[in-house]
């Protein structure tokens, strides 16, 4: 699996897809709101409806947590 980039706020949700990233052998780097982007940064990337957190696996972008796991797997990861 390709590098993975979380954008995370620091909630549960963030830190189970990391921790699911992480058992599946897979690397990931965790930017992180108020440290690495601003909340304008973030809606400007991803639209006022998007929620935490929101991830890309190499040069795509996943969605959220739900679509993390369907692209999972759809892609027979898990």
């Amino acid at each position: 699996m390709d590098t993975a980039v979380i954008y995370s706020n620091g909630s549960q949700e963030c830190e189970r897809i990391g921790m699911l990233l992480k058992s599946l052998d897979g690397e990931y780097h965790e930017y992180l709101l108020g440290v690495d982007f601003s909340d304008r940064q973030f809606r400007a990337e991803f639209g006022s409806e998007a929620e935490y957190p929101q991830v890309a696996i190499g040069k795509e972008h996943i969605g959220g947590m739900k679509d993390t796991l369907r692209y999972l797997v759809c892609k027979e990861i898990i």
